[in-house]
């Protein structure tokens, strides 16, 4: 079976570019030619009914949001209910990362009732069932990990984060070149911990073609996850984590090889200054393979608005070539997020992608921005509505205030410089 990079390479364009060429209003022959190169992906499981999206060079910039159960506190159904609040305001894909819970059955239900592409971390559902049968992270099986990702696969999960550039190389950086935070992703960690108990390379790395063999299958992206992401400020750009991405480059090259579409994980914690330069860097490295961010966040301190912080770095990384921005919420660093947290960080993740792709010249961002405009000079309340990146909120705080029935606002009333300016 073809995978949608097999089908480019072969000249073909497939019902899926032609969907996405005219969603992005690009032509599908060039579409084509970069699918072929590996610069963009359509994440689309040949088990998965949906409206495909691409994710990569010259489109524009996408948003993930997660959401899961969790050990303490599993309630599969408010989950489910968290996926559609945020489709609805308008994430392109989720990541089931449950760890808690019949797990399987609710990815099941996850993948038939999500209408955007669908990720995972396969390694979780793995770990979780050794916690539950009292076992460490040390006794996985490495079989147990390649069955769960091919059971995922073939129930139809679009893209998987993958930790294959975690290796005893690469760790070893770290030991010469010490962390504040160590590791924060949580499959680097328990992958990093299992390498180091059994004294083996990881599975992922050591068996890769096998993986690869796998996603070729059903047409699974690989997301290659970023396992010594720093995880703080002081931490960015160190030893570990640029060996980590030398391996990734390398990954890359050998999924393209193979007929298999993969995108890159970034780094989470990055202060400001180093966002360009990391972007660019990781680019080149990995052959301009679609690049897939947790933030950045821009700094430590400021828990209960992480989802502004990662908007601000989120927004710096995109206009330097991020393609891909995963949501953070209120609640990062903090506790589970509840439905409110959910649209706040779409949200924010929103406008970071949308204040990103105005630079890069996407001419549908411009054309929304130019509506608001218009409508705010002729004080169209409804045209304003209409042009918002939330037209829920706007509508809400405008018909909620003293001015509900007035054309101006309640903050300048009869003072509105847009009134005086036109003689109204």
């Amino acid at each position: 079976m073809s995978t949608q990079i097999d089908i480019a390479r072969l000249g073909q364009i497939s019902p899926e570019m032609i969907f996405v060429a005219e969603q992005e209003s690009v032509a599908p022959e060039w579409l084509r030619q970069q699918m072929a190169t590996g610069h963009i992906v359509i994440p689309k499981n040949k088990h998965h009914n949906f409206s495909p999206k691409g994710i990569g060079l010259g489109l524009s910039t996408k948003v993930n949001a997660n959401f899961g159960t969790s050990e303490k506190h599993c309630n599969p159904t408010e989950e489910l209910e968290k996926m559609h609040l945020a489709i609805r305001f308008g994430a392109d894909a989720v990541m089931d990362l449950s760890t808690a819970g019949q797990l399987h059955q609710q990815l099941k239900q996850v993948i038939k009732e999500s209408s955007v592409m669908v990720g995972t971390v396969p390694l979780y559902a793995v770990a979780c069932k050794l916690l539950r049968q009292g076992k460490p992270i040390a006794a996985l099986d490495p079989e147990m990990l390649f069955e769960e990702i091919e059971l995922q696969a073939s129930m139809g999960v679009d893209f998987m984060t993958l930790h294959a550039g975690i290796t005893s190389y690469s760790l070893g950086f770290l030991e010469e070149d010490p962390r504040l935070c160590g590791l924060v992703s949580r499959g680097g960690a328990l992958l990093k911990r299992w390498m180091q108990e059994n004294q083996r390379e990881n599975p992922l790395y050591e068996q890769y073609d096998r993986l690869l063999d796998i996603c070729h299958t059903y047409d699974v992206t690989i997301s290659l996850g970023d396992g010594i992401r720093p995880g703080c400020g002081e931490d960015a750009s160190d030893r570990g984590q640029i060996a980590e991405l030398l391996t990734l480059g390398s990954l890359v090259d050998r999924a393209r090889a193979k007929g298999v579409q993969v995108m890159v994980e970034g780094p989470g914690h990055m202060p400001m200054d180093q966002i360009e330069a990391n972007m660019r860097l990781m680019k080149r490295i990995c052959h301009q393979a679609p690049f897939y961010v947790l933030g950045p966040l821009v700094t430590d301190s400021a828990p209960g608005y992480d989802h502004i912080v990662s908007a601000i770095g989120g927004t710096w990384a995109a206009i330097h070539g991020a393609d891909f921005l995963c949501y953070v919420t209120p609640a990062e660093h903090l506790c589970l997020p509840n439905a409110d947290d959910v649209r706040e960080g779409v949200m924010a993740s929103r406008i970071a992608a949308h204040s990103a792709d105005l630079v890069k010249g996407n001419p549908k961002n411009k054309e929304r921005d130019r509506r608001m405009s218009q409508a705010r000079r002729d004080l169209d309340w409804e045209g304003m509505y209409e042009a918002a990146l939330d037209p829920i909120r706007a509508r809400e705080r405008k018909t909620q205030s003293e001015s509900n029935d007035e054309d101006h606002c309640s903050m300048c009333g009869n003072l509105c410089a847009v009134k005086n300016d036109r003689g109204l």
